[in-house]
């Protein structure tokens, strides 16, 4: 099935997320945690383009700085794909990366449904998303909700997805000066693992907090004053192992604070999405 040239010209969005909750449940027999998270989209995202090969490499030619083509998520999404269908087709990657690495905001897992999703069309393989879901699941865990495209109540290690709707809010999210090392986190002994499940009920009135916050904040104190910092303003929360923290705020409050941030943070004031801008993309019609 061909793809006309527009569609290949595009770019196309791969959105971060942020866990408004994250708990820790119980581990399983082969080493994985049980979790239940709530996933939010948000505007912030890296961007991708892809122009097609006629030799069938899939080739990286713009990544994320400091990855190995070989480990880059995006290269191995294309690979798996590929594999997955037969499909003899060669690509160019260009990824511009916006969200901020290691830092709790699923960026490379974003990166990575967006090659699934793009490619799909692009090469013509139409696996739809439940089998795209499935191979992104060995890519990591959270890619499944982002080639779902939707803000997801999410169980098993994160990839048992039931969609929530959520009300509009806006946040500010800030990366305090650290690399968080996801895997640290999860063998910490002191890492809770037994926290009682909930239900989407629950957590939608309110209750849960993050139960890596407290190992996250031990092994990098810099991300626990930035915490405390924000907490004199706000309720702020970790999202995911971090390194990233967030809030929800106003415009005008976020425009403050991004003013005076701790030495070495950066932030952003972004906005929670109801939809994907790739899953809009792609019902739009891009053919």
């Amino acid at each position: 099935m061909s793809v006309n040239g527009d569609a290949w010209a595009r770019t196309w969005p791969a959105p971060a997320k942020l866990n408004l909750m994250l708990h820790v449940i119980g581990r399983r027999d082969d080493g994985y945690h049980r979790l239940q998270t709530l996933f939010r989209l948000i505007d912030l995202c890296d961007d991708l383009r892809f122009e097609p090969r006629r030799d069938g490499r899939i080739r990286l030619a713009r990544g994320a700085p400091g990855v190995a083509e070989d480990d880059d998520l995006c290269v191995r999404a294309a690979h798996a794909l590929r594999q997955a269908t037969g499909c003899k087709r060669g690509v160019d990657i260009h990824l511009h990366k916006h969200i901020p690495m290691q830092g709790g905001l699923g960026g490379g897992s974003s990166d990575a449904a967006t090659v699934l999703v793009a490619l799909d069309h692009l090469w013509g393989t139409r696996v739809g998303t439940t089998g795209l879901q499935r191979l992104g699941l060995a890519l990591g865990a959270d890619v499944p909700v982002f080639v779902a495209g939707y803000n997801a109540f999410a169980e098993g290690v994160g990839e048992v997805l039931t969609p929530v709707d959520l009300p509009p809010e806006d946040y500010l999210v800030v990366r305090p000066p650290a690399a968080v090392a996801t895997a640290a986190v999860f063998q910490a002994p002191d890492l809770t693992r037994s926290t009682p499940p909930t239900t989407i009920s629950r957590v939608l009135a309110g209750e849960g907090g993050n139960d890596c916050t407290g190992v996250v904040t031990r092994l990098y104190p810099v991300i626990g004053e930035v915490l405390a910092w924000l907490a004199g303003f706000g309720e702020p929360r970790l999202s995911g192992t971090g390194a990233c923290v967030f809030m929800p705020c106003t415009r005008q409050q976020a425009e403050r604070l991004l003013a005076s941030l701790p030495h070495g943070c950066e932030g952003w004031f972004v906005h929670g999405l109801d939809v994907s801008p790739l899953r809009a993309l792609v019902a739009a019609g891009t053919t």
